[in-house]
């Protein structure tokens, strides 16, 4: 499964150089020009700034991601533990205004480009359209993992063959029942394959607008612009690692499987960077066909992000025994909902 998720990453990241290829070749006969780096355009500064921010937010992405997956050392903070509970609430608000506050509305910002035609882009909510389309595609992607990895017992125990997975293959109980032999599966079993799907899924809607946002970083060369959007970023892929961190510890992996996904979210915004500025002389942001790429693109991450966040986070957690039975948890996690949630929404200020 491993080598299957590793793949497919490859894949997707193919498609995604794909169609910036397409939006360099437009990016020469587009005929919309704006003034917004006037004033404040120098190019050796922005390439100073832009090499600071590949290697900031590298390091910022690898501390976020990796510091749940080192609370394991602490068992106050395991997965089962309430100080974990209040963290994973606190990423999954960071998460959802991700896709609410980020994501959606830069993909409203390049579909309803005047650099665009008005008709269809401004006679129809094509960003709402898609980000809805991308959400029902992730529900119906989850389920059929999951009837997959249930229904296949090969697969169940190949699905990352971690200690703790094969642990929990081994207390799993399968009676047979003399009518119709159907097979009654532990649920502890059914958690953890529960846990990897949401993890991998969730890291393909993060990587999507990863490289998005740094491709537009890198090939920006005004240095107004630039700064203030590297601290945020900073931040933001901070809470927004350790948002996905804490999913990859409860899918518990084997380590490899750790270093893959780890390795994919710390690259995308640092490599989205790097392509930015290999393309910044040719690369035109307000091409036509880079405006559409990049808006639908972006819809289809919020579709992701917003579906992951409020179904497979927020709604598993506050509806599961654990919050329903401690009044004070659930309120203690609400309120971190609404400071990751508020957090990252101030960041939308300046990324």
């Amino acid at each position: 499964m491993a080598a299957l998720f590793t793949k497919f990453h490859a894949f997707f990241l193919f498609i995604l150089l794909l169609s910036f290829a397409l939006q360099v070749v437009s990016g020469e006969d587009s005929q919309c020009v704006t003034d917004s780096t006037h004033g404040c355009h120098d190019k050796s500064k922005a390439l100073k700034l832009n090499l600071i921010a590949i290697a900031a937010i590298l390091i910022f992405s690898m501390i976020g991601v990796c510091l749940p997956l080192f609370t394991q050392s602490f068992p106050a903070l395991n997965p089962d533990s309430k100080a974990f509970s209040i963290i994973k609430a606190f990423a999954s608000g960071v998460i959802l205004a991700t896709g609410y506050m980020h994501v959606l509305p830069d993909s409203f910002a390049c579909l309803q480009s005047d650099c665009l035609p008005r008709h269809p882009w401004k006679k129809f909510p094509f960003s709402t359209f898609v980000a809805m389309v991308s959400a029902l595609l992730t529900l119906m992607l989850d389920s059929l993992a999951m009837s997959y990895h249930t229904a296949k017992p090969k697969a169940r125990a190949d699905f990352g063959s971690s200690s703790d997975l094969k642990k929990a293959a081994a207390t799993t109980e399968l009676h047979t029942t003399a009518g119709n032999g159907e097979l009654v599966h532990n649920d502890s079993h059914t958690k953890l394959l529960r846990h990897r799907v949401v993890a991998q899924v969730l890291e393909v809607g993060i990587v999507v607008h990863s490289v998005v946002i740094g491709l537009s970083l890198g090939a920006s060369h005004n240095p107004c612009m630039i700064r203030p959007l590297v601290i945020a970023m900073c931040f933001h892929q901070l809470f927004e690692g350790m948002g996905l961190g804490g999913c990859i510890l409860q899918a518990d992996y084997k380590l490899k499987m750790n270093m893959i996904m780890v390795f994919f979210f710390s690259i995308t915004t640092p490599f989205g960077i790097a392509l930015g500025l290999c393309l910044s002389n040719i690369y035109s942001e307000n091409s036509p066909i880079a405006l559409i790429v990049v808006g639908v693109l972006d819809a289809a991450s919020a579709g992701i992000l917003n579906y992951m966040a409020l179904v497979n986070l927020l709604a598993v957690d506050f509806m599961g025994s654990k919050l329903q039975q401690n009044v004070t948890l659930q309120m203690l996690a609400f309120l971190a909902v609404l400071l990751g949630a508020g957090g990252m929404s101030l960041l939308a200020k300046w990324a």
